[in-house]
């Protein structure tokens, strides 16, 4: 029984009273529904409380000890019970019947909220390191009952609504509440199951000027798999803060992942690493399997992804992301996704991901004028737009972007208890006119190109996820001579613990791919990188870049026939490895692939049926081996002590000739590259000490499918003075073949 009179006299005062509510609930665009729905003491001895319910043919309001029948105001949807003050109980459910059906909920519009206003303070402020944990979906008790509260910043929206299959995708049901001082909006659903497939959302946002958008949550942990493009509710185990990583995990992330330790990255594409029967995506779990110990066996201490952050378009390989806080659903879920890190650490190997803060796509369900204002990217186009990608461009001077981007920055440690972020792009980031023609874009409050907003916020990340998180590596992919981008922030640096070193990529690719009659005019390019090889902490890449967009495969790129090709490519890999950085592969590289990667198909395994490509296989293996085994190869990569050259002037002959050292300087590795196809069977060369001199690595070698020239695998010192040293040994020279040699052991 109501406790409302149903005259037509009252029901039309109804219809007159909430006429102006009525009609902008039908539209969704109620801005404060909260101060209209639910329960509200309207004398001292009533209340009034309201529903609106799309649907529902009766709506009945109930406790432990009666049921009480709203009343539906005209033909609308709104429901009204006036309730004396006595009667009211504040844990009150909804009864609603539907046409074939009757469920109880709660109603969503009796709850306080429960938004921590500190963090949304420092939130707003720019500094708050979770974000995650305060925005999106999240499992949480209020008032004492389980539900989930979804928040989102949509400051600039007239009105905000969520969405999802559990309202039937009604922007009418459930209209949130706004957070005037923050502009950030909530609601808490009780009514929803802990279901891995069911609970897919997004928000429905009305903008300034009518607009209706329908958009993902940015915070997600989860999305839909593509082309679909819903934020999915986390389960209950996920929502779960993770588990921190033990004291023994941190340990060994600090010691793989220091500058004095030998570090060998695998860089993949998930999605074309490998494929199954069908062609279709490996699993995080089929990756565990078949990549950690593919990787382990070759000797590669790390593993790189390539951006798996939720994008919409495969073809972006990543580098377009709307969902930075979700690993994207393509390989599995949330819980799959941690299996494989934990896969990699099981065989202490150490995992970095590709970190695109640089730029978004323009996809309409993604940041892109997310509140129908520029929220996330700059409004002017000289600073908001990316002329390369198409892309919008962060505002990094924004207070909530730079939480946003900082949370992000965190959360892959915090949840995943990953090693490191590569963070793509910098340069298009720390300079304004990247890219772009005079007049194009804006200079600084100083009149300069610098973007001092980026900066600032690389700053802010590196420091805040070092300090949180020590032993990580954030490296970055910066391609001019910016000073100190591995330099600690308070001696004026970007805090980075490594840069890749593009010019030693550039200039040896360069070289390379010279025939070798010419080498001898292009001798610098080889010898140049050593000028500047320990003014930054560098990682030597032979990456993705560099086998797509009609550049060809590593292998391609090498000049003369088939057998030469092979024997530039081991005689590169082993200078490579040689040289002051650590070192960065390509998946595919590692067995001479001879096509251009295509992101839609499998690496070419079935060339390993050939020799020359297991050929390959094996020498990456062994370089690997002797990195991580020859402390003078990796102590000392950042610093000019490590390094000596023996000969860098030999461009007639295209030899290059140098020592490595560990930092006790009782190691060292001699190497020598001939760039040549000429052998010479007695090549002088100076050493620093006596004794017999061993042959650990020769790229010529037969079970790499080189010529084997060389026969000898140890040489004797002699008292020669050469090339500055007391000692010399005179050795065999393969062509196109790198050597290194140590002091015996014996």
């Amino acid at each position: 029984m109501s406790d409302i009179s149903t005259t037509p006299t009252v029901t039309a005062r109804l219809e007159a009273r909430f006429s102006h509510q009525i009609n902008e609930l039908n539209q969704g665009k109620l801005y404060d529904p909260f101060a209209f729905l639910g329960a509200h003491q309207v004398t001292d001895n009533e209340y009034e409380l309201r529903a609106f319910i799309p649907g529902a043919q009766q709506v009945f309001y109930q406790d432990r000890n009666q049921q009480l029948r709203y009343q539906r105001v005209g033909t609308s949807d709104l429901f009204v019970l006036t309730l004396a003050k006595k009667r009211y109980k504040p844990d009150y459910e909804l009864a609603i019947a539907y046409p074939y059906s009757t469920v109880v909920e709660q109603d969503p519009y009796k709850f306080s909220s429960t938004l921590d206003q500190d963090a949304i303070y420092l939130f707003n402020e720019g500094t708050l390191e979770q974000a995650q944990r305060h925005l999106g979906a999240h499992w949480t008790m209020t008032d004492n009952v389980e539900g989930v509260r979804f928040t989102v910043w949509a400051p600039n929206a007239k009105s905000v609504s969520l969405i999802g299959n559990f309202n039937h995708w009604n922007p009418t049901r459930h209209p949130m509440r706004k957070h005037l001082g923050a502009g950030i909006w909530e609601i808490f659903i009780a009514d929803i199951a802990d279901s891995n497939t069911d609970n897919n959302y997004k928000f429905s946002i009305v903008t300034e000027s009518g607009e209706r958008l329908e958009k993902a949550d940015p915070f997600a942990s989860s999305m839909q798999l593509p082309p679909q493009t819903a934020s999915c509710v986390p389960t209950k185990a996920t929502s779960a803060t993770w588990q921190q990583s033990p004291a023994k995990a941190w340990a060994e992330r600090a010691e793989r992942n220091a500058v004095d330790a030998p570090i060998s990255i695998y860089e993949i594409h998930a999605g074309s690493w490998k494929r199954d029967e069908n062609n279709q995506f490996l699993s995080y779990q089929a990756l565990s399997e078949q990549l950690v110990p593919y990787v382990k066996e070759l000797g590669f201490t790390h593993i790189q992804l390539m951006p798996i952050s939720e994008f919409p378009f495969d073809g972006s390989w990543g580098y377009q992301p709307v969902g930075l806080f979700a690993p994207t659903s393509r390989f599995g879920s949330l819980a799959d996704f941690q299996f494989f890190v934990d896969a990699c650490h099981d065989a202490n190997i150490g995992l970095l991901i590709d970190w695109v803060p640089g730029h978004f796509p323009a996809d309409a369900h993604g940041l892109a004028q997310f509140d129908g204002s520029h929220l996330f990217e700059h409004a002017d186009k000289r600073q908001g737009f990316h002329p390369d990608w198409n892309t919008h461009i962060f505002n990094y001077d924004r207070a909530e972007v730079q939480s946003f981007l900082i949370s992000n920055a965190l959360a892959w440690f915090d949840n995943f208890a990953i090693d490191g972020l590569r963070v793509d792009a910098v340069a298009s980031m720390l300079y304004l006119d990247y890219s772009r023609k005079e007049g194009e874009w804006i200079p600084n409050e100083y009149g300069g190109r610098e973007n001092l907003g980026a900066i600032e916020l690389l700053k802010q990340v590196n420091q805040r996820c070092y300090k949180k998180h020590p032993g990580i590596m954030m490296v970055a992919e910066e391609s001019t001579a910016w000073p100190g981008v591995t330099d600690f922030t308070d001696q004026g640096g970007l805090g980075f613990g490594y840069k890749w070193n593009m010019g030693w990529m550039n200039d040896s690719l360069e070289y390379m791919s010279c025939d070798p009659l010419y080498r001898q005019h292009h001798h610098h390019e080889m010898t140049f990188s050593l000028a500047y090889a320990f003014s930054e902490n560098f990682i030597l890449p032979l990456s993705h870049d560099e086998v797509v967009h009609g550049k060809g495969s590593l292998l391609a790129k090498m000049p003369g026939d088939d057998w030469q090709k092979f024997a530039n490519l081991r005689a590169y890999y082993g200078f490579m490895w040689a040289h002051p950085g650590k070192k960065l592969l390509f998946m595919g590289c590692e067995f001479g692939q001879r096509a251009e990667w295509n992101h839609n198909q499998s690496l070419d395994w079935h060339l390993l049926e050939q020799p020359e490509h297991q050929g390959v296989q094996s020498l990456i293996k062994a370089l690997n081996n002797s990195y991580c085994h020859q402390s003078a190869l990796f102590e000392l990569d950042t610093d000019h002590q490590g390094f000596d050259w023996i000969d860098a002037s030999n461009a007639e002959q295209s030899v290059f000739s140098f020592l490595r050292y560990n930092k006790a300087k009782d190691e060292h590795v001699v190497v020598v590259s001939n760039m040549t196809p000429a052998c010479q069977s007695s090549y002088r060369i100076g050493v620093p000490s006596k004794g017999v001199y061993d042959v650990i690595v020769n790229t010529d070698d037969t079970a790499f499918g080189g010529s084997g020239f060389a026969n000898n695998t140890a040489y004797r010192a002699e008292a020669i003075e050469w090339q500055g040293f007391a000692h010399s040994i005179c050795i065999e020279l393969p062509p196109l073949a790198t050597l290194y040699l140590i002091p015996s052991s014996k």
